[in-house]
């Protein structure tokens, strides 16, 4: 097999070639995946796209009630040094707006138009209350390639879980982790690892739910690097360049921090989002005091984060599982100083409305963790969405699993917002690879209240 290096550069100087005077039509390129909605507020937005050769796109945009005679252009650069994907920023929205898009190719329309929705000001208004949403989520998306898996069984299937997903017409999707497999010829290099991110979000079911809301994205080891990667991982700094590339999150890590990690609101929720790779130490690092899978100074940005917050449901967002005790495989239990040390820091400091959001497992379950002179924490892991299920008979009924949440089959799960601005109320549910609801569980704004803390207001 001809090395990727080698390809890609033959790749390169073909379509220079091309390009070059009296050498002919350079390749026409068609949309090889997305348009994708990232990070949008009330009057920004991101449009993450690729095409299946370097381009000159443009995207037009106009208020769905003004109708596209009031639209505006962007033109979009597209070259294969970035894979063909761009991220279009676009700004001077309205707040609480929806919005018509679509791409252009050789000016002809590259696909359906497309929508998108500004958030809401409701802050500070009395008579307005925080819109509801609705958010999906999921870990775990393995595409088989049969040419680069291992002999057996394939280890993907049921993609047609995305079509099923996008049907449910979510205003957040949430990626938590493993949202694709680097194969063990693929995370020895750069270039491996950008063909796999290529392969993966080109795939035709994907497309209808990358083009529904808006979408905000972790890693864990699989799409970080190798399996159960640590921070000693030597390509990482590659690997968090392509996952940038790919995803339009709202920001990634401090300026001197470096990081996928980050915060972003929709509505009155705010998300934190983590980063369990960068700077974790092996989980069977034995003898180290501060053996550490966030490490001191991105928690420390997770505490102030945290304590800025007014939102009545603030949720951390993981690759690993946060409260599961038995976690036999990776978790925050293999890290016990650090994760102590920072649920008793929440409980001195009276955080309200910490829900846990995590991946990995390939199974899901609600764990809930009871909490003397506070309010119980819960911990939701959701997976996995194509690639193959865990077995399940060691996790059934452990201490601190909510009855019947535990699932042993591919599938995704959905966060509900609702209700009034005093009186906010959160629906976790669990659903098969068909869309079918598998359970329910609601949890209200005052069940994640400190006994004696005040109801705070913007």
């Amino acid at each position: 097999m001809t090395p990727i290096p080698t390809y890609r550069a033959l790749r390169l100087t073909f379509l220079l070639l091309l390009a070059a005077p009296g050498a002919g039509s350079a390749i026409a390129a068609d949309l090889a995946a997305g348009p994708m909605v990232g990070a949008t507020d009330m009057h920004t937005t991101t449009v993450w796209l690729q095409t299946t050769a370097p381009a000159q796109a443009v995207l037009e945009y106009w208020q769905q009630d003004q109708g596209p005679a009031r639209l505006q252009r962007m033109n979009v650069q597209l070259s294969a040094t970035n894979d063909n994907a761009a991220q279009v920023r676009i700004d001077g929205l309205a707040p609480g707006t929806r919005y018509a898009y679509r791409v252009l190719l050789g000016g002809k329309a590259a696909g359906p138009v497309q929508h998108f929705l500004t958030q809401t000001r409701w802050q500070w208004r009395d008579k307005i209350d925080p819109p509801d949403f609705t958010a999906l989520m999921g870990s775990c998306n393995y595409v088989n390639e049969p040419a680069r898996d291992r002999d057996g069984t394939p280890y993907g299937a049921d993609h047609f879980i995305y079509e099923r997903m996008a049907a449910k017409k979510p205003d957040l999707m949430l990626w938590l982790g493993d949202n694709s497999y680097l194969r063990e010829d693929e995370y020895t290099s750069p270039e491996g690892m950008s063909y796999r991110y290529r392969q993966d979000r080109a795939r035709a079911e994907l497309q209808p739910l990358l083009r529904m809301g808006q979408h905000a994205a972790i890693w864990d080891d699989h799409d970080f690097g190798p399996d159960d990667s640590n921070g000693s991982f030597v390509f990482k700094q590659q690997s968090m360049d392509l996952f940038k590339r790919y995803w339009a999150n709202a920001s990634y890590g401090l300026p001197e921090l470096p990081g996928i990690f980050g915060t972003f609101s929709y509505s009155d929720v705010d998300f934190f989002l983590t980063d369990n790779r960068w700077y974790r130490d092996d989980d069977k690092l034995q003898t180290v005091a501060d053996k550490s899978m966030f490490g001191e100074r991105q928690l420390r940005w997770l505490k102030n984060a945290l304590l800025m917050s007014t939102a009545p449901f603030k949720v951390i967002v993981g690759g690993s599982q946060f409260l599961n005790d038995a976690a036999r495989t990776e978790g925050w239990a293999h890290f016990p100083r650090e994760r102590q040390d920072f649920l008793d820091w929440l409980k001195a400091n009276r955080i309200d409305g910490v829900l846990f959001l995590s991946g990995d497992r390939h199974f899901t379950e609600l764990v809930k963790l009871e909490r003397e002179g506070s309010y119980p924490l819960h911990d939701l892991t959701c997976s996995p969405l194509t690639a193959g299920p865990a077995p399940t008979r060691a996790e059934r009924d452990r201490p601190g699993q909510v009855p019947g949440t535990l699932v042993s089959q591919r599938n995704f799960c959905s966060l509900a917002v609702a209700g009034t601005k005093q009186n906010r109320s959160m629906t976790l549910k669990a659903w098969d690879n068909e869309g079918r609801e598998l359970w329910s569980q609601r949890i209200d704004q005052m069940q994640l209240r400190t006994p004696g803390n005040s109801v705070g207001r913007p």
